[in-house]
């Protein structure tokens, strides 16, 4: 099966995670089921909080701690400090792709994947995309200011953003994906 990702890349504090605040909902507006990923640099981080039954569990020596409700579940899996960054292909075959539309992810930009390249030129940062052949779409605070090929967006518009991916959703083949995703089923 070959599940549509697309990534959102850019350098820390340029906007990834406000815009996807406000794409997502409009994204489930349409009915599309979204499965999400995000890198982050934080080598030891918690989704509980100390005191927290799982947390102490976790803490005692339990190397993988599962914690559910009939909300919803997550996985929390300790891996050794000599292990490398996990892989987006190593992440993506932990998502339930049967259950999901489009799987979004947020950072991982220097893996070769679909991504949509956050830019804000107020933070002087370069642009990823000329040396980034695997970006797809460029959006940023002052789109005036790119001159490219690809798409342009205005990151305060969500919603041509929107149709944009809609568009990438109606695609028939994934290409680069798809071969990240058999190199993990044949795992």
């Amino acid at each position: 099966m070959t599940i549509p990702v697309l990534g959102f890349v850019a350098y820390s504090g340029t906007g990834k995670t406000t815009l996807l605040l406000k794409l997502i909902p409009l994204l489930k507006q349409k009915g599309i089921r979204i499965g999400m990923i995000k890198h982050t640099h934080h080598k030891k981080f918690d989704i509980d909080h100390p005191g927290k039954d799982s947390y102490r569990l976790r803490q005692a020596g339990a190397e993988q701690m599962l914690v559910a409700s009939g909300k919803r579940w997550a996985l929390m899996v300790e891996m050794e400090n000599k292990l490398d960054e996990p892989n987006l292909a190593q992440l993506l075959a932990h998502l339930n792709q049967d259950k999901l539309d489009l799987i979004l992810v947020e950072g991982f930009k220097h893996e070769n994947f679909p991504k949509i390249e956050v830019h804000r030129p107020s933070l002087s940062k370069p642009l990823l995309f000329p040396d980034d052949n695997s970006v797809v779409a460029v959006v940023c605070d002052e789109p005036s200011l790119i001159t490219t090929s690809l798409p342009i967006f205005d990151m305060n518009q969500p919603v041509p953003i929107v149709e944009f991916i809609e568009q990438y959703l109606q695609a028939s083949t994934y290409p680069i994906i798809s071969v990240v995703l058999n190199e993990v089923n044949d795992d």
